[in-house]
């Protein structure tokens, strides 16, 4: 069996993530050598100020600093790591600041990528496990995200793709900021900001007939998490489980209402999630609502992986 050893970097407005893999074109087989994430917030304040803060540039480089060394421990050269930059990076004035750091830590240019190729990505790292027979095709992927969502339907190619801005961090600090407890009519204001999007999303991506929903990204992992009451985070019983829609009104009614310690008590909950995982659940909740659909997968690969893929091409 001849493998490619990759490296990819997925740099969003909440966190960074690095998959060290070996890729095996021919069957499709994707082995994890390492796969870890640090929450470094980089678009804190990014929709409010246009810019990048000097904190989280400073943790972001941090983070950086830390893969390459990883990344070396396992041999990978840098004509195969890819750096892959979302949504905070392309909203933001001082991008050159934070390319020229990332370039000093790492030895390889970020590449910023449009929504749309943000969401082809995370299209082939979701999919590319689910045939077979046991999840039925056409799909509709979604990535929920810091700062913006990705949609695509398909089914062994992409049909239709589009990302829109809503997100985690997005939502949280435009409409729930500072607030221990968001008000009905703040919840109201935020419901009608993702339907907003979502209108926008289905302009071009049809939200509704896939057989399939699949969901991405740590919000949508934290809630697989929390509705299957683990004692801790465990990638293994998230990847691919389900959750009916029923569940996640409960878990979105029950975070919505939660004070940041209710919710930073929750065993499977990251430190780094706590303030914005209600606003996550309301808008996978309200993705739920529009598509009809009863329930969603949960993938634990995701853009991470096609971003390995892609380097494998």
């Amino acid at each position: 069996m001849s493998t490619t050893r990759v490296a990819a970097i997925d740099c969003g407005t909440n966190s960074i993530r690095l998959l060290v893999a070996d890729l095996d074109p021919e069957t499709g087989a994707i082995t994890d050598l390492d796969r870890r994430m640090i929450i470094n917030r980089l678009g804190q304040g990014v929709d409010r100020t246009g810019r990048l803060h000097p904190d989280a540039l400073e943790r972001t480089f941090a983070a950086c600093k830390e893969y390459a060394e990883v990344i070396s421990g396992f041999g990978v050269g840098p004509e195969r790591i890819r750096f892959v930059a979302t949504s905070a990076s392309r909203d933001a004035e001082n991008s050159a600041e934070y390319v020229d750091g990332v370039r000093a830590a790492l030895g390889v240019e970020p590449v910023v990528v449009s929504g749309e190729e943000e969401a082809h990505l995370s299209f082939v790292g979701a999919t590319k496990e689910l045939t077979g027979g046991r999840f039925a095709a056409p799909y509709l992927v979604f990535d929920l995200g810091g700062g913006s969502t990705e949609f695509v339907l398909g089914a062994e190619d992409v049909r239709a793709a589009r990302s829109v801005d809503i997100g985690c961090v997005r939502l949280t600090e435009r409409h729930f900021d500072g607030a221990e407890l968001p008000s009905e009519a703040q919840i109201t204001e935020a419901r009608a900001h993702v339907r907003a999007e979502l209108d926008r999303a289905e302009e071009v991506v049809p939200l509704t007939g896939a057989a399939t929903l699949v969901g991405l990204a740590g919000t949508v992992t934290t809630i697989s998490a929390i509705a299957q009451d683990l004692p801790r985070y465990d990638s293994e019983a998230i990847h691919h489980s389900r959750i009916s829609r029923e569940r996640v009104a409960e878990i979105t009614d029950r975070l919505l209402h939660a004070t940041h310690a209710e919710r930073a008590a929750i065993p499977s909950m990251h430190p780094g999630r706590v303030d914005v995982i209600a606003a996550g659940a309301l808008e996978l909740l309200e993705i739920m609502e529009r598509t009809g659909a009863a329930e969603v997968v949960v993938s634990e690969h995701d853009i991470l992986d096609g971003i390995a893929w892609s380097i494998a091409r």
